[in-house]
């Protein structure tokens, strides 16, 4: 019997098999395109990214112009914060910051599916009831996230406005090194918002000015071994991502897996060099369904301990996220309300933090 899973964006999906396979659907794309002088390769590549963005969601960019130093420094960064001792992690836990993602997302604090079944025990670490098949385990992953900050943005046309982050004590270089990397991805990711115009046939300065102040956030994760079953536990559980674009540095341990259309979770295996790009929910909405914004999640079974960097690219969230014109039709009209870029995160974001079991009732709320 297939298995259904309503996400957080109220998408309804199903699967009949909970066993990834080895199928190689997701494009892998030339990206030193991208920066080419020639509109015409650059025209080239938008092609290409505009069918990998319509049918699967999900593509590998290599030759990205990023250099190995800084995807390997935010590793580096990464595994530093994260052994730290929980009470440390915890001084910058993400539920003192009202609406906002960032912050230090516990181990094992989240159940991005919800899955229960009757008559469960309300608390999964009941061993009894684990053993008997009756609870599913909460996601064995943390995270620690941090936000735009225009003073960090070498093309930030206003430095004023604060920032939202929060940052460990006691910790020197962590903040500069995640920063520095960041920076790296900002540029990429306005690069790659031309390459998109181009892709939905757009002139190539149609986003421009929604990417002068981005939302722009990126995110370090943990995942350890796990020993439960794919059917008990998750790294992460089956999610869509938020913003308009997703770019990951995953390390070579794998655990990412992609929903392809036919119903089969596909993974995403880890290629030397490369980053993950995929479409998220903003983009989807924008676009009208064009672009795809595909379920995946992390199931770390591989041996060993598992770290990835992933950078959440959106619009302003001052902008609203009309209707791209190439979309929407007589025939086929805007198929959702329009809302700024800002409402929609926070509207997400509460959703999501409100789902955290580390939150007090008082930070629940907001």
């Amino acid at each position: 019997m297939p298995t259904v899973v309503t996400l957080q964006n109220g998408q309804t999906f199903s699967f009949t098999s909970n066993i990834a396979t080895d199928l190689d659907i997701i494009p892998v794309i030339d990206g030193s395109r991208i920066w080419s002088e020639s509109l015409e390769d650059r025209q080239a590549v938008a092609e290409e990214i505009r069918e990998a963005s319509r049918k699967i969601g999900f593509f590998y960019l290599v030759n990205h112009g990023v250099d190995e130093e800084y995807t390997e420094a935010v590793m580096r960064q990464a595994k530093r914060f994260f052994e730290l001792p929980e009470e440390k992690k915890m001084e910058v836990f993400t539920g003192l910051v009202p609406n906002e993602y960032v912050g230090y997302h516990p181990m094992e604090c989240y159940n991005r599916n919800g899955w229960k079944r009757q008559g469960q025990c309300a608390y999964w670490k009941d061993q009894k009831f684990a053993a008997l098949g009756l609870i599913r385990r909460t996601d064995l992953s943390e995270a620690f996230n941090w936000a735009y900050d225009p003073a960090e943005d070498p093309e930030a046309v206003d430095q004023s406005p604060p920032a939202v982050s929060i940052w460990p004590s006691d910790l020197p270089g962590f903040r500069e090194g995640l920063y520095a990397y960041h920076t790296k991805l900002l540029q990429l990711s306005r690069r790659l918002t031309r390459i998109f115009a181009l892709a939905l046939h757009l002139p190539e300065d149609f986003f421009d000015e929604y990417i002068r102040q981005p939302e722009a956030g990126a995110r370090i994760l943990h995942y350890p071994q796990q020993s439960a079953s794919v059917d008990e536990q998750n790294g992460i559980g089956a999610h869509t991502d938020v913003e308009c674009f997703t770019i990951v540095n995953q390390d070579e341990t794998g655990g990412l897996e992609v929903l392809s259309k036919t119903g089969a979770w596909v993974k995403a295996r880890p290629i030397p060099g490369s980053f993950v790009v995929n479409i998220a929910d903003a983009f989807m909405r924008q676009t009208n369904d064009f672009f795809v914004s595909t379920i995946h999640r992390v199931i770390n079974r591989n041996g060993r301990e598992r770290y990835s960097a992933p950078f959440f690219f959106g619009f302003d969230r001052a902008k609203p996220l009309e209707p791209v014109p190439t979309c929407v039709s007589a025939d086929n009209p805007m198929k959702y309300p329009i809302m700024t870029g800002g409402e929609y995160y926070t509207w997400r974001t509460n959703k999501q933090k409100q789902t955290n079991t580390r939150n007090t009732p008082g930070q629940r709320a907001n």
